[in-house]
Formats: C-alpha cells, structure tokens, sequence
C-alpha cells in the first residue's frame, strides 16, 4: 500500500496504476477513491497513468483532528503531486473534490496542471447569500450536520440514495452497491464528514474559477438532487467562458457509478483532445 506524509505529520494513502500522462482522480464527499475505481481501471487501458487518493479524514488515510479547510486540502494535493514528481497533469475532481482542484489551480497558480475535469462539482460556491441567490440556504446543512451526528448510519442510508437516483421506480445501483458506498462513507471519522461538510457548503470559489487558465471539461446529471445543475455547473460560464459542458439528462449526482461507461469515454475523449 502506498502512502505519503504532508507537512503536518498527515498519512494519506494513493494508488498509482498504469503508465503514460497522468490523471489525478479527486473523489467526492464521504467517499474514498475506491469509489473512482471503475474509471480508473478505463484510463489506464486507455493509456494513461492513474493516481487517486484518500482525501485526509476518509478511507485509508489518517484522521487528524484539523486540516479540513481548502487551502490544507490543496495543500494534500500539492504534496501528492510533489510526492509522486508528475508533470503535465489532468486533474479530475468529483463533488466536492472540485474544491480541490480549483483552489489548486488559484493557490498553486496551476503548476503542472494541463486540463481539468469537473464531475458534477459543487463549484463555484453552494451557500446561498445575497450575491448567490441560487445557493443552498445555510439552514439546509445544519440539518445535514445534525443528522451525522444524531445518526451517522441511518442518514448515509438515505444520502446514498438520492445520490443515486435510488427510487421506487428507479433502481440506477443495487442494493448490494449501496451497502458498499455506505461502508466506505463510514470508514471515514464523524469529524472529517462534519468537516468537510463545512469547507464545501461554506467555501466560495468564485475568485478561483477566474483564475484557471487551462481547457475545463464540466460534466453535471441533470437530475443531481445532491448538487443540483443550475446552482452550480450551469453557473461555470460565468468565470470559465470556454468551458465545455455536458448535461447527462435524467442522470442523478453519482454519475461514476450509474453512468460509468459514459463518464469514462467522455474523460477519454477529453484526455486525447489538442
């Protein structure tokens, strides 16, 4: 197992699989990067090398009591790409993980970095205030932080499900792969979910999508009941004028699970383009 050690003492674990350029895969909130494991294993036999990690407080990596706010969290990704002495990289963020790769981009002025990817992202900024009147009222996630701390169990067994597009009349995953992601979310400690809960519904990344300089592929479902489209990917345009962006109709948050093949040969096309 490969792990790494930041500058505050912080073990964080990665896979490193495949050769060719390299692909940075970000996971989302309360995942690991198994969760990234069936566009991993298509990138590689694309041709391209594949890093993905643990962020901080989830999966395999430690859990320390502090070190969740996005500049630290950047900082993880610096120290892995520093860690790893890969040049010319696409970073993929997913979910929360587009936090990372933003505040990446602006804080480290996108050193080594040659595309992105968002994967129904939570950018630019998910809080709803007077200048961001499609946000997510901040009563919304104290209800979410309640809930993970009345039963952390019982609401990922209801998150799961409207990340998935789970319904009655709709069954994009089965059961089986709901228990999984459930036990990968509570792999990670109480603390790091509340969090990162936190960072990601408080954090505004509007100055740092103006920042980023290099081509942008945005990809967004838009039946996302978690993140929705027009509060977040819809707004993009608006700080990257050249972005590309997809909408999976229909498609619910979790797309690298229920639209999987699509994903992947969309990241592929992506990854080949000039």
């Amino acid at each position: 197992m490969s792990y790494f050690t930041t500058k505050d003492n912080t073990r964080l674990y990665y896979k490193d699989w495949g050769s060719g350029s390299t692909v940075i895969l970000i996971h989302g909130w309360p995942l690991s990067s198994d969760s990234w494991e069936d566009q991993a294993i298509a990138l590689v036999n694309a041709g391209h090398r594949v890093i993905a990690y643990d962020r901080r407080g989830f999966g395999r990596s430690s859990q320390p009591w502090h070190g969740y706010d996005y500049n630290t969290l950047a900082d993880d990704l610096a120290a892995l790409i520093n860690h790893t002495a890969v040049n010319d990289v696409v970073l993929v963020g997913f979910s929360m993980g587009g936090g990372e790769v933003a505040r990446y981009m602006s804080r480290f002025e996108g050193k080594r970095v040659t595309k992105i990817a968002l994967i129904s992202s939570v950018l630019p900024f998910r809080l709803l205030t007077p200048d961001n009147p499609s946000g997510t009222d901040a009563a919304t996630f104290e209800q979410t932080a309640l809930a993970l701390k009345t039963d952390r169990p019982h609401f990922y067994t209801a998150f799961f499900q409207k990340f998935f597009g789970v319904s009655i009349l709709s069954n994009p995953v089965s059961s089986a792969y709901l228990d999984w992601m459930q036990g990968i979310a509570m792999q990670g400690s109480l603390r790091s979910a509340l969090q990162c809960l936190n960072s990601f519904s408080s954090t505004d990344f509007r100055a740092d999508l103006a920042a980023i300089q290099v081509p942008v592929l945005v990809i967004h479902g838009t039946e996302d009941a978690t993140v929705p489209i027009q509060s977040s990917s819809r707004l993009i345009h608006n700080f990257i004028p050249d972005a590309e962006l997809i909408e999976y109709d229909g498609a619910p948050h979790g797309l690298f699970a229920t639209e999987k093949d699509r994903l992947s040969r969309d990241l592929i096309r992506f990854l080949k383009a000039v």
